[in-house]
């Protein structure tokens, strides 16, 4: 076995295959030697079994097995959400550039030949491996990216309109209900979308808004202007990066199938918000939950009906808040204020009544304490909104 002078290096479990025991025994002892650990398997479907359980940090795959070649194992590892990042590098005897090819387009990153050098045999390991964990380090920079950009427009709808605050958590709980039930991948997408599905209406005065929303009483301009939020949220958020299927869902809430060219995920999105947005409307407008859902079934056709069975058993959160009398420094993100906050020596309103706090609002309250002055205690209801959702897996 050589011994090399190496830098540090990467570290990790590498998983082995070959049906050759042969090559197995003198791979494992030479990446052993290096300090990686290793798991060695005779066959692509022992491998398969393996790596779902446990997944290895790299994969080493002969190409000519019995029963599955290398190409198909890393093909079948290719199509499994939880395994497609493994770098899988090829090992083979075969020198054809066309074997080479297709084990790209399997998947591989890498090709080894037989017999091997085992100087080429680490340096490629560490490269990809490295490689590996650059990309992992940038997608946990683009999900802490993303996420405070969350936050943000999160607290644009809390900032512009506290009904608005209250009419998202409830979309939000209803469309959450039925991702759970209809087994939606990637829930956090569709629990965004709803989140932020009326962000579009922060340009919209609260009067018209609650008229339009309501359906009671708005005029024609009104009513324009509430048909017009979707497509206005959709401009906010289209662009933001892996946020393009939020931003189509949103688009598509009012007219949920009249892009039958969107993906699935986009109209089952667009589905369960037209449905989740028109049950809260009833509601608002004053409906009992039973008679709005009933409302809604008295349509045959206009919303899913898979979705609105499921709904059978849901209850909404109740409005009611257990309302509290507390000094400016008892307050804690999550109330909601129950009287509008006013500078003492400025008459200015601070905040209104029904907006949700939040660390950044209760920050502003101290700085305006602190200038103005404000009327302690503060009347305040427990509890406030759902967090906003939480991005992860970025591909």
């Amino acid at each position: 076995m050589p011994s090399l002078e190496e830098p540090t290096r990467v570290g990790g479990t590498i998983m082995v295959v070959d049906d050759n025991p042969a090559n197995l025994k003198m791979l494992e002892d030479a990446l052993r030697q290096m300090s990686y650990r290793v798991r060695c398997f005779p066959s692509g479907r022992l491998a398969l079994t393996a790596a779902a359980e446990n997944p290895p940090d790299l994969i080493l795959l002969d190409v000519n097995m019995p029963e599955m070649s290398g190409y198909e194992v890393c093909e079948r590892l290719k199509a499994a959400p939880l395994l497609a990042d493994i770098p899988v590098l090829f090992i083979s005897a075969l020198h054809e550039t066309g074997d080479k090819v297709k084990g790209f387009r399997s998947g591989g990153v890498d090709y080894i030949s037989k017999p091997f050098q085992f100087e080429e045999v680490y340096a490629r390991i560490e490269t990809h491996l490295k490689l590996k964990r650059a990309q992992q380090a940038e997608r946990e920079l683009l999900e802490l990216t993303l996420n405070g950009a969350i936050r943000m427009l999160a607290g644009l709808v809390h900032a512009a309109s506290p009904e608005l605050t209250a009419r998202s958590r409830a979309i939000r709980d209803c469309v959450t209900w039925i991702g759970q039930r209809v087994a939606v991948r990637e829930l956090w997408q569709y629990d965004l979308a709803a989140t932020l599905c009326l962000i579009g209406c922060i340009t919209l005065p609260e009067e018209a808004f609650k008229r339009g929303y309501a359906g009671d009483h708005a005029s024609p301009d009104e009513e324009m202007m509430l048909r017009s939020h979707p497509e206005t949220g959709a401009r906010l958020l289209a662009n933001i990066p892996r946020l393009e299927p939020t931003a189509e869902m949103i688009r598509l809430q009012q007219v949920p199938d009249s892009n039958p060219d969107a993906p699935e995920q986009v109209r089952m999105g667009a589905r369960m918000l037209h449905l989740a947005v028109e049950l809260d409307r009833r509601i608002y407008r004053g409906l009992p939950f039973r008679a709005a859902l009933q409302e809604l079934k008295s349509t045959p056709g206009r919303f899913d009906a898979e979705m609105i069975a499921t709904l059978a058993h849901y209850s909404p959160a109740s409005a009611e808040l257990h309302r509290e009398t507390l000094l400016l420094k008892q307050l804690f993100a999550g109330m909601t204020m129950d009287e509008d906050v006013i500078g003492e020596n400025t008459g200015t309103v601070i905040f209104r009544k029904d907006t949700v706090l939040n660390e950044t609002w209760i920050e502003r309250l101290k700085n305006f304490a602190r200038s103005q002055g404000i009327k302690e205690p503060l009347r305040v209801c427990v509890p406030g909104p759902a967090a906003a959702p939480v991005f992860k897996g970025f591909k």
